[in-house]
């Protein structure tokens, strides 16, 4: 019926508005480093008596489907379950710990060693994997996430991603690259990248010389991923601010280039019209504030790691690598495994 983020900060509640969230102001009393999911929803519920089932998901799960959501709402709506949470089954030989100093040995706890499964033989186990807790009013104001009519919903291996510790953070981005939420609208393959030229394919830096010759840098790696976009049949046209055709024409990269101009979303609307493609055909790469416009159009954005703040909150993925320094090879990549997310959801 409604999603709440709660928060004490000024920055989240301004994200979360813009994102189309209604926001809790915490109380310092639940804000504390030490303070639970449960504290702070304890004291939602003392503001809103109108609210009987709560779903907390937790922000630390990136991979989580809205499918997964509507299905377990639906086992306490309609099936009648108090409390419902997500597992993930696993397939580890757990064994008992010693503690250093102590004379024992260790003994199995989910195996017998001289029958060892394979992995393939056994069904595994179910783990919580921290994604969503959903309760009835009444559990949650006698201290209880977990409790009466209990139910677990299993997730998806592929979907199951839980934000601990730093070590977890490349993994949860490769995850959500790969397996992530693209959108309530059916995957569409890109057909258009747009790229700007100044701090994207180049690092923005230009170098003049004493005869007042100008000289800009770029990375081969960029244009080996051109060369591959082309040859999956994906155009990429370059957009610039300011006349940089001698640069373009150096590089003898043979795309469509619009230079000098002074609105790159009227440049970027006309050749998606042009060329007949939906918005969700169309990728871009910016990094200024000229390009957050294009940035909010595209249907897949981003931009280099050094881009501007404004940018890169409009983008919806942030390079590794530096305008110049591997962003275009490195948003190629991105792209490409999008095609292959299009292309396993078709044979599905």
């Amino acid at each position: 019926n409604s999603i709440w983020v709660s928060t004490d900060h000024d920055e989240i509640e301004k994200v979360a508005k813009q994102f189309g969230a209604r926001v809790h102001r915490r109380s310092p009393e639940v804000s504390q480093d030490s303070s639970t999911s449960l504290e702070a929803i304890r004291e939602f519920l003392n503001h809103h008596h109108e609210v009987d089932i709560v779903g907390n998901i937790q922000a630390t799960s990136p991979c989580l489907h809205p499918s997964d959501l509507i299905k377990v709402a639906d086992m306490i709506q309609k099936e009648g379950f108090d409390s419902v949470f997500s597992v993930v089954r696993r397939h580890q030989f757990r064994w008992s710990e010693v503690k250093k100093g102590d004379n024992k040995m260790t003994e199995p706890q989910n195996l017998n060693p001289a029958k060892r499964y394979r992995r393939q033989d056994w069904p595994g186990e179910l783990y919580e994997n921290g994604s969503f807790y959903f309760a009835k009013r009444h559990l949650i104001e006698k201290g209880y996430l977990q409790g009466g009519k209990m139910a677990y919903y299993e997730m998806r291996a592929e979907h199951s991603v839980d934000i601990d510790i730093d070590i977890d953070w490349p993994i949860a981005e490769q995850r959500v690259l790969s397996f992530g939420y693209f959108g309530k609208e059916p995957l569409k393959e890109v057909k258009l990248l747009v790229c700007s030229i100044d701090g994207c394919l180049t690092d923005g830096r230009i170098y003049v010389t004493e005869d007042q010759k100008q000289m800009v840098s770029y990375d081969y790696r960029d244009i080996v991923g051109v060369d591959l976009l082309k040859k999956r049949g994906i155009q990429v046209r370059f957009i610039s601010e300011r006349d940089c055709s001698k640069t373009l024409s150096a590089m003898q990269l043979g795309c469509v280039a619009e230079v000098n101009t002074t609105n790159k979303l009227q440049v970027l609307e006309d050749w998606q019209k042009d060329m007949g493609l939906s918005w969700k055909e169309v990728a871009y790469l910016g990094n200024e504030e000229s390009d957050v416009e294009c940035l909010k159009k595209a249907g897949m954005s981003g931009v280099p790691a050094d881009a501007c703040a404004v940018a890169q909150k409009a983008a919806g993925y942030i390079c590794r690598s530096n305008g110049g320094c591997g962003a275009v090879r490195e948003f190629a990549e991105h792209i490409f495994l999008l095609l292959e997310k299009v292309n396993s959801a078709r044979k599905q």
